[in-house]
């Protein structure tokens, strides 16, 4: 038995799932709250024109010797004042909330890039893989040692007497040999008379020591 009255039925939410993702939205939000510092600033203005005004009209009746409506004036102008400290407190409220929402949004842009650049680089490695590039290092390896023998395979001479060259190089010194003996066995017998040694000096060198000899002459009789 229910004391109370009847049990109320849950109400369905009036919030919608895209208006609770718009919320959560940091973008979004940080878009709400400068539309609230913009009213907030609106309203700032507009109570201090009132402010100015009621400054006005305060002095306006001391000067004409209403003082209880210039006292009453300078309640009102506190009163506007006291308001425009609270928008003063407010506005900046909403730009801290600003700044660190900013903050807050660009620390989670940075997450999901290093979170994004770790699993991309963490694919990379497992497509490539130690084990794979082992592989491919020693079939590089292998593809170079078969190009460098078929390099030297293409550059070897094709001479079909190149096996001979030594006996070929033996019949030559032998026919050598027999040309030179031949040559030897035709020279003529008689002696070979050679040219007379002069015994005298040669001019030349006569007279170039002749002029030595004067030269050091004159030396020593300059001393």
């Amino acid at each position: 038995m229910n004391w109370f009255g009847k049990k109320k039925t849950a109400q369905p939410s009036t919030v919608s799932a895209s208006s609770t993702r718009q919320s959560t939205n940091p973008q979004s939000t940080i878009v709400t709250l400068r539309e609230s510092i913009k009213t907030q600033e609106k309203r700032e203005e507009h109570l201090e024109n009132k402010i100015e005004a009621l400054v006005r009209e305060a002095k306006a009746k001391m000067a004409k010797g209403d003082k209880k409506g210039a006292l009453f004036a300078m309640k009102r102008k506190k009163m506007y004042e006291g308001e425009a400290d609270k928008i003063q407190n407010v506005k900046m409220t909403l730009e801290t909330q600003v700044i660190n929402l900013e903050s807050a949004a660009q620390n989670a842009e940075t997450y999901k890039a290093m979170k994004a650049g770790t699993s991309t680089m963490a694919k990379i490695r497992t497509d490539v893989g130690i084990e794979k590039v082992d592989d491919i290092m020693d079939e590089i390896q292998e593809e170079m040692q078969l190009a460098q023998e078929i390099n030297t395979a293409i550059a070897q001479p094709v001479d079909p007497l190149l096996t001979d060259e030594d006996d070929l190089l033996a019949e030559l010194n032998e026919l050598e040999a027999n040309d030179l003996e031949s040559e030897l066995l035709k020279a003529p017998a008689t002696p070979v008379s050679l040219p007379n040694v002069p015994n005298n000096k040669l001019p030349a060198l006569a007279k170039k020591e002749e002029e030595d000899l004067k030269k050091l002459e004159a030396e020593l009789a300059a001393l």
